[in-house]
């Protein structure tokens, strides 16, 4: 009750808003909803007048989940440039050398050009790969570890094949793998339950090992994703069969060659992952992200420096400094304040242009907007953050008469599920859209 009288002083706190927004209706609205058993900050701010129109609690500290993907794309619009690094090479007369650089789109099967592949089945020299330093962890502080199974948290790497995935389907006698080679890289046990159907169910990898569980109990033919326990050597094997010739790693000679000539192979324009990555808010590319673009600053993969160095240079006006852990948000270590996600999205706006905030947030009907927001589509561009008892929601908002507004709502340790909370905040919005 606290939260919900907190908001209907709304239309107290400013008088522009209380002529738009009935404090009722809000009251009302937030009655009904699940947002009210747990704790709520809000962070309404027009950056025409560089004022706050509205806040509550804006100056808290809550875990945003997938909003820190909002902090991650910054890194690399900042520091990627244009363009992917997809591998660095050195070149010598008989060989090449690889040096990998974290890009999370070699042989992704979301992405059908491949130029690091065609770069590599086209050399006719010794390719080379010696082993790599990866300075952090395939897992992220704070990550919840029996979600090992889930796709959506693949390990972290130097060098991510397939999106360090692999992809089953089909029957007991008769199973797809994708990629082919899993097959005989890794280990399966087929297990048929009850006969209600013939087709793949479930599949659990063991904790420690790349062995897999298949059990099948279903009678649509479902693609089935789970992660893989990486290395440099195993992607390398990937690697090897899809090209079909042979990579020497973990080369045993001396390796001679001239440091000051590596050059960089691209894979593509960074907006073409950066946008799966914020409208699927995908936590691989996330990761990845953050990894890549402190590898191009200091040739390691540490998302610790880079996260450290962020807040020291680019965000040391941050109005409160985060509790900033990953790239994806997956960690409930993470601890930002709405404040800082307005500024954040204020920053970005100033830097990048708005026009590409817009392209790189979904709007209503589409990612994870897919089913809110419908009636403000085209209006409202924004990120979503859910884990279980969070829910955020930070971006722009275009009103009926036309005012930019920047908003961040997050709701933490709310009982029940998350799509009332959603709803509430879809209407709540919704709202000032169409009265302010």
């Amino acid at each position: 009750m606290k939260i919900i009288s907190s908001l209907f002083l709304l239309s107290i706190c400013s008088c522009t808003i209380h002529k738009n927004i009935n404090g009722q209706q809000v009251k009302q609205l937030l009655q009904q909803s699940a947002i009210a058993t747990g704790e709520t900050g809000i962070c309404i701010y027009d950056p025409s007048t560089k004022k706050y129109l509205y806040q509550y609690q804006a100056d808290k500290y809550f875990t945003p989940a997938s909003n820190v993907k909002l902090f991650t794309l910054y890194a690399g619009l900042k520091y990627l440039g244009d363009s992917l690094p997809g591998l660095n090479i050195v070149e010598a007369v008989d060989s090449i050398v690889l040096f990998p650089t974290g890009d999370p789109t070699l042989l992704h099967p979301y992405f059908n050009s491949q130029p690091v592949f065609d770069f590599l089945s086209t050399t006719s020299k010794k390719i080379i790969a010696p082993k790599q330093v990866f300075s952090t962890t395939a897992y992220g502080k704070g990550w919840s570890w029996d979600d090992y199974n889930e796709s959506f948290m693949n390990e972290r790497s130097a060098l991510p094949v397939y999106g360090n995935n692999i992809i089953l389907s089909g029957i007991k006698n008769h199973m797809e793998f994708y990629p082919k080679a899993a097959e005989k890289l890794f280990h399966y046990s087929f297990f048929e339950t009850l006969a209600k159907g013939a087709f793949l169910k479930e599949v659990k990898r063991d904790f420690y090992s790349n062995r897999y569980t298949c059990y099948f109990n279903d009678s649509k033919n479902s693609k089935i994703i789970v992660p893989f326990i990486t290395s440099d050597s195993l992607a390398y094997l990937f690697i090897e069969d899809s090209l079909g010739k042979k990579i020497y790693y973990n080369w045993p000679e001396p390796l001679q060659y001239d440091s000051s000539k590596v050059y960089t192979i691209y894979s593509r324009p960074v907006d073409s992952l950066f946008i799966p990555m914020m409208y699927d808010s995908d936590n691989f590319f996330a990761e990845q992200t953050l990894l890549m673009v402190n590898h191009k600053r200091w040739n390691s993969f540490n998302e610790a420096q880079i996260i450290d160095s962020l807040l020291q240079t680019d965000f040391k006006d941050i109005p409160q400094k985060p509790q900033w852990v990953d790239g994806s948000g997956l960690s409930r270590y993470n601890l930002f304040t709405p404040q800082s996600f307005v500024y954040l999205l204020n920053k970005m706006m100033n830097e990048f242009g708005l026009e590409r905030m817009k392209k790189l947030l979904p709007t209503g009907g589409q990612g994870t907007l897919k089913n809110y927001f419908t009636e403000d589509a085209g209006y409202l561009f924004a990120k979503t953050g859910t884990l279980s008892n969070i829910s955020s929601l930070s971006g722009y908002l275009i009103t009926r008469k036309n005012k930019l507004l920047i908003f961040s709502i997050l709701n933490n340790n709310y009982m029940g599920k998350a799509t009332p909370v959603k709803r509430a905040v879809e209407l709540f919005l919704h709202q000032i859209r169409m009265r302010y």
